[in-house]
């Protein structure tokens, strides 16, 4: 086999490794990023529900 062609394949090997890895560490991030700003935003619903409606829940009538 020639030495050249081996020395080629595996660097091409190693390239696409590194490019795999780096396309799986930006998707963690970006899933990461969701993560957070679905949290944030769940938040900020339940905010917004209360003070919309902060009578709902607060006071029961019970008559015997």
């Amino acid at each position: 086999m020639d030495i050249a062609a081996l020395s080629t394949a595996l660097a091409q090997g190693k390239i696409a490794q590194q490019a795999s890895i780096s396309v799986a560490k930006m998707t963690m991030n970006l899933s990461k990023q969701q993560g957070q700003a679905m949290s944030e935003l769940l938040q900020t619903t339940k905010v917004m529900e209360q003070s919309v409606t902060p009578h709902i829940g607060s006071n029961i009538d019970i008559k015997l």
